[in-house]
């Protein structure tokens, strides 16, 4: 009996098991699925709403704001094309304003960039008091523009000035600052420089800070100088944010506003134009003269003329670093 079961059950074919039905998925699944996908999306989200909103809608405002007869009053006037432009191009104003920019850009921005490199260097020494002078760097950033200028108008006075009473302590001739066109870019671009020389400073030193310690070991060892090592080590390792530096400072540097227009009571300019930056002749066309159109038409010329010196000074970069890393 034992062995007719036996062979019964050996010769039985198994009952195939019944496929299981899927589980449909819950709503807290489905909904962590979506918070792992779109969750990234949404952190980033408000800076581009941002930017759409302060950014890319006023530029493309402007644009068309440039191609209408606008004024302050009135609104959108008749459609007059490149009229706008054609203005402004044959303006001798305009071109003297593209003169002051970018002499007041190239005198202040190469300075501060090197006078910036020179202090994050010693900065990033081991010295007593590290970070109260690495805060101190930061204190001129922090006053504001009015005070910066109500400071250098008295130093830079074409009568009582400090700096004319030094130079006439010394036998030279005083130096008229609000007459002359170059004494007048000088002058502002030092404002600039001490605006903005000790926030460069920070963003170098941060940089300087990563680089490697055993990299200057290494070099030590090798029996390398300071001076090897800063130009041998620092500035290769640190030439991103140089590159970096190099572009935000040539945006702000064209963009330049305040301390020309804080250099004296008027804030025209100088009675010829001598220091009229590009945004100080938008200002004067949009509000004095309450010519929208033409403001506009300049705004978008200047932001063209920004993005060819930002390509330009990226492909220059990267060329510099390209070479430096073949070496």
């Amino acid at each position: 009996m034992a062995t007719t079961t036996s062979s019964r059950t050996a010769g039985s074919t198994p009952t195939p098991a019944k496929p299981r039905t899927p589980r449909r998925a819950g709503f807290s699944q489905r909904l962590g699925r979506w918070d792992l996908k779109l969750s990234p999306y949404l952190y980033i989200s408000p800076f581009f709403i941002l930017f759409l909103v302060t950014g890319l809608f006023p530029l493309f405002y402007t644009a068309w704001v440039s191609f209408h007869d606008w004024d302050t009053v009135m609104g959108q006037g008749e459609f007059v094309g490149l009229e706008n432009f054609q203005y402004v191009l044959t303006s001798a104003d305009f071109w003297k304003a593209v003169r002051n920019t970018f002499s007041i850009f190239l005198l202040s921005s190469i300075p501060q960039v090197i006078i910036a490199l020179v202090i994050a260097a010693m900065l990033d020494q081991n010295i007593r008091a590290k970070t109260f002078w690495r805060m101190g760097v930061l204190l001129p950033y922090i006053v504001t523009p009015v005070a910066v200028a109500l400071i250098f108008s008295n130093l830079f006075a074409d009568q009582s000035g400090i700096i004319n009473q030094w130079l006439g302590a010394l036998g030279f001739d005083p130096v008229r600052w609000h007459a002359e066109v170059i004494p007048s870019h000088l002058a502002i671009a030092t404002m600039v420089n001490f605006r903005w020389t000790g926030y460069t400073t920070l963003i170098l030193l941060a940089a300087m800070q990563a680089v490697s310690r055993e990299l200057y070991e290494a070099a030590v060892i090798d029996g390398a100088g300071r001076a090897r090592q800063f130009f041998s080590i620092t500035v290769p390792q640190i030439r991103p944010t140089m590159i970096f530096v190099v572009i935000t400072s040539t945006i702000g540097g064209l963009q330049i506003f305040d301390e020309p227009r804080l250099f004296d009571q008027a804030g025209n300019g100088g009675s010829d134009g001598q220091w009229q930056t590009l945004t100080m002749y938008l200002y004067r066309l949009g509000w004095s003269q309450s010519d929208f159109g033409r403001a506009s038409a300049v705004a978008w010329l200047l932001f063209v003329i920004i993005v060819i010196i930002g390509l330009i000074n990226l492909a220059v970069t990267r060329r510099i670093a390209t070479s430096g890393g073949k070496r």
